[in-house]
């Protein structure tokens, strides 16, 4: 016998179903709102999330000095780290824009003030005669050199131009992230109690591990990768600035970048070194090839190792992977986001795998 509601034919239970479908479906769309709403911010919060994170211990401190005034030791943490990450990058774009500019007038100079080979290169078989022959016939028509300058610069200035706004991008979203920083920082406390709480209702002694094991790689990752590209560029830099070479505090930016990638730093300091021998400044080179070797062997097999200990066994792969595939994905910031999501991904699957049911 179907149980039948008074007043009416309906099934008991079915308008009861119908209510908890309807429940499920304003559910459902309300965590898609609050996902297309948080979405473009996505980016910003998981790198303050991180920052907040890998820095908390110093904070905690800072608030202990200020006698526990929490919003006030969050406002200072946050200008703290806005002068050491916002600054290097006003830095790196002013040097970018004059490197462009005079590698642009450097291009532009022979070929609106007469063009001619090396002997070294005219001499070269086969690739001399053709070299010389290509200059020459753009030395007597004024047209042709024209456009060829134009095919030359204009890479350049658009090259210049792109990176440009992915730097103020860039830039943008650290001060974005910054701001986010100071409320995880002024409730840090709460928030991680509320994960504490959601991962053991979701998997109980294994959550709370995991939990664990995210925090430790969020720290060694930030701390042992991050922390290492960072003190190579900045040593890098001061290198090439002491050795007087052009852009030095972009090629120092560059050597964070290649930082990431075992023999990275190599790829900048070693072309570095050749052109202080060509422009006959040997015991720069020397200094260059000698410091770029210290610094690399030292970060990798010094800091690093110390820096990381807690991290485990991240394979360098997932590193390389992190750095490129981050910012194909997230632009700038996906420099660091991208080796630390994947790392923690790597040590959280990890752990899932070896642990016992």
């Amino acid at each position: 016998m179907i149980a039948i509601r008074e007043g009416g034919n309906e099934p008991a239970g079915l308008g009861d179903r119908v209510r908890m479908l309807l429940a499920l479906t304003v559910l459902a769309l309300l965590i898609l709102g609050c996902i297309l709403v948080a979405w473009p911010f996505v980016t910003a919060i998981t790198w303050a999330g991180i920052l907040a994170f890998s820095t908390w211990g110093f904070f905690a401190y800072l608030r202990q000095i200020l006698g526990g005034r929490a919003s006030l030791a969050a406002f200072v943490m946050t200008m703290i780290i806005a002068a050491i990450m916002v600054l290097p990058f006003v830095i790196v774009g002013q040097s970018l824009a004059e490197n462009i500019g005079d590698v642009a007038n450097a291009i532009r100079h022979p070929f609106e003030h007469g063009l001619s080979l090396p002997g070294w290169i005219s001499d070269l078989p086969y690739v001399g005669v053709r070299a010389e022959a290509y200059v020459n016939s753009l030395a007597h028509d004024p047209a042709a050199r024209k456009a060829e300058l134009q095919n030359l610069v204009a890479p350049l200035k658009h090259f210049g131009v792109r990176l440009g706004k992915s730097l103020g991008s860039g830039i943008l979203q650290i001060i974005l992230s910054l701001v986010i920083c100071f409320f995880f920082y002024r409730d840090g406390d709460a928030i991680a109690d509320r994960l504490e709480r959601t991962a053991l209702q979701l998997g109980g002694d294994r959550g709370h591990r995991l939990l664990e094991t995210a925090s430790l790689t969020v720290r060694g990752v930030v701390r042992g990768f991050i922390g290492t590209a960072i003190v190579q560029g900045i040593l890098m830099g001061l290198g090439f600035w002491a050795a007087s070479v052009p852009g030095a505090f972009l090629l120092g930016f560059l050597t964070f970048v290649f930082g990431f990638v075992p023999f990275g730093p190599m790829l900048l300091w070693a072309p570095a070194a050749i052109w202080l021998f060509q422009q006959g400044s040997n015991g720069w080179a020397i200094f260059t090839i000698i410091w770029g070797l210290a610094i690399g062997l030292g970060a990798d097999h010094l800091l690093k190792p110390i820096l990381i200990s807690r991290l485990g066994t991240t394979p360098l792969l997932i590193v390389m992977i992190g750095v490129f595939g981050g910012a194909f994905a997230f632009g700038f910031l996906g420099i660091f986001l991208g080796p630390t999501l994947l790392a923690a991904g790597y040590s959280l699957l990890d752990e899932w795998s070896s642990a016992s049911p």
